[in-house]
């Protein structure tokens, strides 16, 4: 087991003679037989296994999906897979905790897909009615091995026989493990390769080529995701879509959120309660950030009110059951209509991601799509005469000695987006923000300006103001496709869809 050890109460009991266990244990339905469909996702998982298979032939590849994290004593967080578990096999958010994906090597070439997991107990086992964490009395029903070989087209085991599995010809052959994703079973392929394995989860008594190997596992499957498939730009549009609606449960929310107090909290519940009905949940905790909180980059405790004549940045996206996840930004005046002051920086950071979206185009490298948002925004400070005495636009531009004008954008203009939102995220520099953009890619377009409540620097009609604009964007054979155009983004049409949507009359 690599879940976390809960606390276990000592005043709590289960009945436990034999006429109990006899009468739990009796008088049930008989469980459906049918074979589970074989889902669309698994073809595609199929391809990607053959990809890895192909870079590390004759080689043992261990991917688990981690374990259950304790919240508080006997309670636990939801369980999300790991990410690379998720690619590899499909399973989304129906992932059991402690699964394991081992890549077994054939004799003849190729590797054997194997799903390790904890499988449906049987009703006269005590794990049914007694095991307050996995039984089924309890939490509710796992999947059985067939339900599994069936679905995904892979073979699978009970769990107690990863072990063994593991530690086959484990002195013959190349071990690989996705570290991150477990530290426990990480251990144990460290204890299958010869060595002690410590706390750290290195190996005491062994080189230290196995974690730079499993460094190199973990980077490849990162880079896998960079190009999405047709399926999973399907994915992608219908997190984007749940996204859009729940932006429009906040607009049409926002005078409630003024009415009633704790404003950003509203917010925050609103667009939760959308994403868990229309997809698995939140992709990441939303930033519900009204007035000055906007201007601090990841305002996720949203605690504050929600003020007439004030914006609010709003940073969420849906996540589907499959973990695709959609990072949409907008910037929306509480009242319905932009200040004029509002507005004029609002259409700056406009201007600077329409640069930004123009360098989407294969052939441009990633860095490209922050250069050209990053000097709109530079330059609009220049004019309107924020930076120090003397500096020119190409002084702070000069990416050695300059960057003055981060003062008030801070975080960079992109990142992959896919199953994290932060994808292919263990790639190297020269890979990703060096990496040319190639069709099929899917990443986020997010310049912005903040001007904090106490920043001196700034004009005194600029502070408390923080905009931030983010699409999703799709690059083509021939340029980009923006995911999320549906979610207006100019100053009229974001006035407008405001004055839509409470109007009833949508966007």
């Amino acid at each position: 087991m690599t879940s976390d050890k809960q606390v276990k109460a000592s005043h709590r009991n289960v009945p436990g003679s034999d006429a109990f266990r006899a009468f739990i244990a009796s008088g049930w339905a008989s469980r459906s037989t049918e074979p589970v469909p074989r889902v669309a996702v698994a073809d595609h998982a199929a391809d990607r296994r053959a990809a890895v298979s192909q870079r590390f032939p004759g080689e043992r590849l261990v991917i688990p999906a981690g374990g259950l994290k304790v919240r508080s004593n006997d309670t636990d967080f939801t369980f999300r897979a790991h990410t690379a578990f998720a690619y590899l096999t499909g399973l989304g958010a129906d992932s059991e905790p402690d699964s394991v994906l081992v890549l077994d090597p054939k004799p003849d070439g190729g590797h054997e897909a194997v799903v390790f997991f904890r499988p449906l107990a049987s009703r006269d086992s005590e794990e049914f009615f007694a095991d307050a964490r996995f039984g089924e009395f309890w939490v509710g029903p796992r999947p059985t091995i067939q339900d599994i070989e069936s679905r995904l087209g892979v073979s699978a085991r009970h769990i107690d026989s990863f072990a063994d599995a593991l530690a086959k010809d484990a002195g013959a052959i190349q071990l690989r493990v996705v570290r991150a994703a477990d530290e426990q079973v990480a251990r144990r392929v460290d204890q299958a390769r010869g060595g002690t394995a410590t706390s750290e989860g290195a190996t005491s008594g062994a080189t230290a080529e196995p974690n730079e190997a499993d460094e190199e596992l973990a980077r490849f499957l990162s880079g896998m995701r960079i190009v999405k498939d047709g399926w999973e730009i399907g994915e992608m549009r219908r997190a984007i879509a749940a996204t859009h609606q729940g932006f429009d449960a906040i607009i049409a929310g926002l005078p409630e959120a003024v009415r009633k107090g704790r404003g950003e909290r509203w917010v925050e519940g609103l667009f939760g309660l959308h994403a868990r009905h229309e997809g698995n949940g939140l992709g990441y905790e939303s930033i519900c950030a009204s007035g000055d909180h906007a201007n601090t980059i990841h305002w996720t405790k949203n605690t504050g009110q929600v003020r007439e004549g004030d914006l609010i940045l709003v940073d969420a996206g849906v996540e589907l059951d499959s973990l695709y996840t959609a990072d949409i930004t907008r910037t929306l005046p509480v009242s319905g209509r932009f200040s004029a002051v509002q507005r004029k920086i609002y259409e700056a950071v406009l201007e600077a991601q329409e640069a930004g979206m123009a360098a989407v185009k294969p052939g441009n490298r990633f860095s490209d799509i922050h250069a050209a948002a990053n000097r709109v925004i530079a330059r609009k400070l220049h004019e309107w005469g924020l930076l120090p005495d003397g500096v020119t636009l190409e002084q702070t531009l000069d990416p050695e000695n300059g960057g003055l004008h981060r003062r008030w954008m801070v975080h960079g203009t992109s990142h992959h987006l896919g199953l994290d939102v932060h994808d292919c995220q263990m790639l190297l520099r020269k890979d990703y923000m060096d990496g040319e953009l190639r069709p099929g890619m899917i990443l986020t377009v997010e310049p912005g300006l903040y001007f904090k409540a106490d920043d001196l620097v700034a004009p005194e009609e600029f502070r408390g103001i923080g905009v931030r604009i983010e699409d999703n964007v799709l690059v083509t054979e021939d340029g980009h496709e923006n995911l999320s155009a549906a979610m207006p983004r100019t100053a009229d049409d974001v006035e407008a869809w405001i004055a839509a949507v409470q109007s009833g009359a949508g966007a």
